[in-house]
């Protein structure tokens, strides 16, 4: 059975300024349906905003491509209809809530600093490295 996963935006984002890496190889796992990647508006929405934001080199209609195309070929969309406050960063909850709405195994982020807690509601907190350990075991 695939895992099912929830990605960061700073998966996301370092995936998109280094093809090749690490991170682009777990979102290319996404697009491959190696895993099952659960999104939500809100995080479309932020992946979106940050993406596009003027310090990166990214064209918008490449972002626009990138962000279709993700959730197209990979991702499920939910609606969580619970909020969640675990998180200290206030805009991490989208991505709890997001876990907890698809009954997400794994929430792979590269700020774990952002998520202290090794899990939320069944969801495991794991690094892009703690993830590509667990997928190839």
């Amino acid at each position: 059975m695939m895992p099912k996963v929830v990605y960061d935006t700073n998966v996301v984002v370092s995936a998109a300024l280094k093809p090749g890496s690490l991170p682009a190889s777990l979102v290319a796992l996404a697009i491959q349906k190696q895993v099952r990647l659960f999104l939500s508006p809100a995080i479309l929405e932020e992946y979106t905003e940050v993406l596009t934001r003027p310090k990166f080199p990214f064209d918008p209609k490449m972002v626009e491509t990138f962000l279709r195309d993700l959730k197209r070929a990979a991702a499920v969309v939910v609606h969580p209809t619970t909020r969640v406050t675990a998180a200290p960063h206030e805009p991490d909850n989208r991505f709890l809530e997001c876990a907890k709405a698809a009954h997400a195994e794994y929430l792979v982020t590269g700020n774990k600093k952002h998520f202290p807690f090794l899990a939320f509601e069944g969801t495991r907190i794991v690094s892009p490295a703690e993830f590509a350990r667990i997928i190839t075991e």
